[in-house]
């Protein structure tokens, strides 16, 4: 049985096959602040459903940037060195100076994990968290897709966005992966210095249409003051496109059970 559960923020705690993975890791409580970088904080609006403490042996970390609301001091002190953080270049060269086992990939580049007669392969794949002026000062993201592998047999691909806008590359991403089983997508409609740097609403929809997954979990919607789209609005944009049954909403430390590839959705 593959299962996601929600952490908050993009924190989330898979479960593919053999491998267990966790994403974004963000820790910090209620009240305590995130570092954006360039000066900018934001404050937390709501308390976190995971600790260091509470996870699992983990098989790797995948982190699509270094912000402050993805990987925060927290994580630094309380996650183990043991398991490789799958990231980009620029937060791999922080995270080995911290410690820990860092493999950044560039765009389209991949790491294969095995167990057994099993493989997870993360693949780093565009994005884009703003354009223009503020696209120069934000950190590179990367988005990643996941494949779990049965000997040859395909069992799952999982789409998680990072913190990316909608556009063009997402279409270059369909188009080299047009079946993918779940997308978890990083929402928000993040404003920073009057710049939008992640998904509103209508964005996400848009993403959702030119990606196409089976089943979408929004993340990444209400934890920070600088999240401006609300979860409500992305549900409305949804069923008024029409995509409101493909639609997964978790809540924080909820735990979903992912669908079969083979239910015909």
């Amino acid at each position: 049985m593959d299962t996601l559960t929600f952490g908050g923020t993009a924190t989330t705690l898979m479960r593919l096959g053999a491998f267990t993975l966790l994403t974004d890791p963000n820790f910090l409580h209620r009240g305590q602040r995130a570092y954006l970088g360039k000066g900018l904080w934001s404050r937390r609006l709501t308390e976190p459903a995971l600790q260091p403490a509470d996870l699992p042996a983990l098989d790797a970390v995948v982190l699509s940037h270094l912000h402050g609301d993805h990987f925060d001091r927290a994580a630094r002190a309380g996650l183990s060195r043991g398991q490789p953080v799958m990231t980009t270049l620029h937060a791999a060269r922080r995270l080995a100076r911290w410690g820990f086992d860092a493999r950044g990939l560039d765009t389209w580049a991949s790491e294969t994990l095995r167990r057994g007669n099993e493989t997870l392969t993360i693949e780093a794949l565009p994005a884009v968290h703003a354009r223009g002026l503020m696209g120069v000062l934000l950190p590179p993201v990367m988005g990643s897709l996941l494949t779990h592998r049965v000997a040859d047999d395909v069992r799952r691909r999982v789409y998680v966005s990072g913190d990316t806008l909608t556009g063009s590359h997402v279409d270059e991403i369909a188009g080299r992966h047009p079946d993918l089983d779940v997308a978890v997508v990083h929402l928000g409609g993040t404003r920073v210095l009057f710049h939008t740097v992640t998904m509103d609403a209508a964005q996400g929809v848009d993403f959702l249409r030119r990606t196409q997954p089976r089943e979408a979990v929004p993340v990444h919607y209400d934890d920070y003051r600088v999240f401006r789209s609300p979860l409500r609005a992305f549900l409305r944009a949804a069923e008024a496109d029409g995509l409101a049954s493909i639609i997964r909403p978790v809540s924080r430390g909820q735990t979903l059970e992912l669908g079969d590839r083979d239910d015909g959705r």
